[in-house]
């Protein structure tokens, strides 16, 4: 071997501390996080704190930087006396928070995110911290200053339910198996719960706040993150019935700024043991945590719209790991994502045993078996067909118990929202900006006047571009056709609309027609009579790998809001009778969840198989593509595409093992760094595990 030089072994030149008239404090160099969103300044940069800042510049709070030619916001991460740049250091211009506002373990919990999904840790700390309220800030910091933070409140203990009948039973923890653990503090079990019911003394809502008011009064700390305002309105009211409104804190888009902020800072502090909230309260910073609960964790709502598209239940698992705290992964269906993760052990499951299920279960008739078309050969074309407009007429009339509501479940909100051109079957479209036509109401349709649903420009005289046809029919038919429809079969009973434009959360128990969209059915307490889940095969016929899983997901949500069949309580399915209308029958959704993992790990498809995804201009992507290597060989799982999204716009897709998922992930934001900080590649957006793109 020959010997090195040793004119060539002189170590590293570092930046060393300049002279300053007052001196340093100790540990004056701080470790700064950019707010930038670009990836190659995804690390930490060296600044020097002055003496002036020195109480304030905490880890955790935000400052205000020189970089380059620009002023930057960024988080101080830590403090150190270890200068690990040899470029010349400026000092920090501003500390922006009077609190260190990013906890610890949340930031920990960003960065990991951000390698999960090859992103940079400041696009995922923008969900982490909500909009600064300066007046705010400074009233909790004056408070802690003062040591005039109170305590958490002492919760009283959980009553449990009783059975309230030898049909029906009454919600107990006892009636689900998997429980034994699950309040012991200590305990760090990962669990995957299906509710069997979701109204009375079932109520998802009033379940999860009694296991945080269980948990609250042995002194653990729990955090509930529901999908949506509905939801949170719903646990809301049930946590302010039992231990009352100042025992626990919520976060929410929907609070505005400053309520937002003040929550944030109250639950930073220590004052709450519970929070609940939508998307964001994932990131409540909480510095121990001993149970983190998602309802409906695969809900499109728990997907993180901006870059980068975290999902909420992959975010828990991390957080649950990071504090050795239990996750409970709550629903009344069972998510493909959510069986593969029982089918590999990392959830263990929890749910009612077979009797249980039995006595809570509607009846449940599709239209489309044998014995029904028969007696109704019109059932396969009808929308609403005979057997749905008997079944609600008896519901309604309590003719096999009580009379009370009925749930009509619709794919689409509006009138009609959809429309065709009755000659060659094409999307009629605006010629203002090229959005959808829709009928708004009846008067609309007598007047063949079409709205364009995206510039609300109205279309008087439409002329189809593909043949010129003028003549225009109904696609889906949205909530207010539905109602105009059963308003007019049942002419003396009050008729409901709920949908994402204007939301119920509760009805009475007095008989009604109930029309929601998927997601927005509000809740009867002692349960609906009837349900009548409408368009099933123009769901089903949707593109999408997911769609049935969907599907079966908003059925099994409406089916589970009616009274058991001891109590007349029936839905009716029109569809035809496929896997998916047979688990709803059977209101089985774990094994049917179970057929369709083991078919798509044969097909190697999601969950079985992980998905990355490029989208950008062609060239760029092309080029991402040839600078990534992968840790295997590409023939065993080569790229799919470039192929066209639109006329500027590429995708390709990436299939991968679970296994190599960190490396494939790895490779590919350390390339689309290096293509970044050259200038090659700069619009290419990656998703991973998308669940929108097959």
């Amino acid at each position: 071997m020959p010997q090195t030089d040793a004119l060539f072994d002189l170590p590293e030149r570092r930046a060393t501390l300049p002279p300053a008239p007052d001196g340093w404090p100790q540990q004056p160099v701080a470790k700064v996080l950019l707010e930038a969103p670009v990836l190659h300044l995804d690390r930490h940069f060296d600044y020097l704190i002055p003496k002036d800042l020195d109480a304030a510049a905490q880890p955790g709070v935000r400052v205000k930087v020189r970089f380059g030619h620009q002023q930057l916001f960024g988080w101080l991460v830590r403090r150190t006396d270890t200068i690990d740049t040899t470029a010349r250091l400026t000092t920090i211009r501003k500390i922006v928070s009077a609190l260190p506002v990013l906890e610890p373990k949340v930031f920990e919990l960003a960065q990991q995110v951000a390698q999960h999904y090859g992103s940079i840790t400041s696009d995922v700390l923008r969900a982490v911290v909500p909009r600064r309220v300066a007046g705010v800030e400074r009233d909790i910091a004056e408070r802690v200053a003062d040591h005039a933070i109170p305590a958490p409140p002492v919760i009283p203990p959980s009553t449990q339910a009783s059975l309230t009948g030898t049909s029906a039973p009454g919600f107990s923890w006892d009636l689900l198996e998997g429980t034994e653990h699950l309040f012991e503090p200590g305990h760090d079990g990962h669990y995957a719960l299906t509710l069997p019911s979701a109204h009375g003394s079932w109520d998802a809502m009033g379940i999860l706040a009694d296991a945080a008011q269980r948990m609250a009064a042995t002194e653990q700390n729990t955090l509930i993150v529901v999908p949506d305002h509905k939801h949170l309105a719903r646990l809301q009211r049930q946590l302010e019935d039992r231990i009352g409104a100042r025992a626990f804190a919520m976060l929410s888009g929907e609070q505005g700024d400053t309520a937002r902020y003040r929550s944030f800072l109250n639950i930073l502090t220590g004052q709450h043991r519970i929070v609940i909230g939508t998307r964001s309260a994932i990131w409540a910073p909480l510095e121990q945590l001993d149970a983190i609960i998602v309802w409906e964790p695969t809900s499109e709502h728990l997907i993180e719209p901006r870059t980068p598209y975290f999902h909420i239940h992959t975010v828990a698992r991390l957080r649950a790991t990071q504090h050795r705290a239990r996750l409970v992964l709550a629903s009344t269906s069972r998510a493909l994502e959510i069986q593969h993760l029982v089918s590999t052990g990392t959830l263990a499951q929890i749910g009612a045993d077979r009797s249980t299920r039995k006595s809570l279960a509607p009846r449940v008739v599709a239209t489309a078996d044998s014995f029904h078309a028969e007696r109704d050969p019109l059932a396969q074309i009808a929308r609403i067909p005979h057997l749905a407009h008997v079944t609600a007429r008896e519901a309604l009339e309590g003719k096999h118990g009580r009379p009370g509501p009925v749930l009509v479940q619709v794919a689409r909100a509006g009138f009609i929202p959809g429309l065709f051109c009755a000659t060659c079957g094409e999307s009629a479209r605006c010629r203002n900006c090229t959005g959808p036509l829709g009928y708004t109401d009846r008067l609309a349709v007598e007047r063949h006047e079409a709205t364009c649903r995206w510039c609300g420009v109205k279309e008087r005289h439409f002329a189809c571009p593909n043949c010129g046809g003028r003549q225009l029919r109904a696609g889906a038919r949205g909530v207010r056709r539905t109602a105009d429809e059963l308003g007019r079969a049942f002419p003396m009973t009050p008729v409901m609309s709920s949908s994402a434009e204007h939301m119920l959360v509760t009805v009475g128990e007095q008989p009604a027609i109930v029309i929601a969209t998927p997601g927005a059915e509000p809740i009867a307490t002692e349960g609906y009579a009837a349900a009548l889940l409408l368009d099933g095969d123009a769901q089903l016929q949707r593109e999408g790998l997911n769609v049935p899983e969907q599907v079966l997901g908003h059925w099994m949500r409406a089916a589970t809001l009616v009274r058991p069949a001891a109590y007349g309580g029936t839905v009716v399915v029109t569809a035809e009778y496929n896997d998916a209308v047979a688990a709803l029958v059977q209101m089985n959704p774990i094994a049917w969840a179970t057929r369709q993992l083991a078919q798509r790990q044969q097909l190697g498809l999601p969950p079985a198989m992980r998905v990355a995804e490029l989208i950008g201009p062609s060239h760029e992507v092309q080029k991402t593509i040839r600078h990534t290597p992968l840790p295997y060989q590409s023939e065993d799982s080569p790229w799919i595409g470039p192929v066209p999204v639109d006329e500027t716009t590429h995708r390709a897709l990436l299939f991968f093992p679970d296994y190599v998922a960190e490396q494939v992930v790895g490779a590919l934001k350390t390339t689309r760094a290096q293509l970044s900080a050259r200038g090659e590649t700069t619009s290419v957006r990656l998703r991973i595990d998308p669940t929108d793109v097959l």
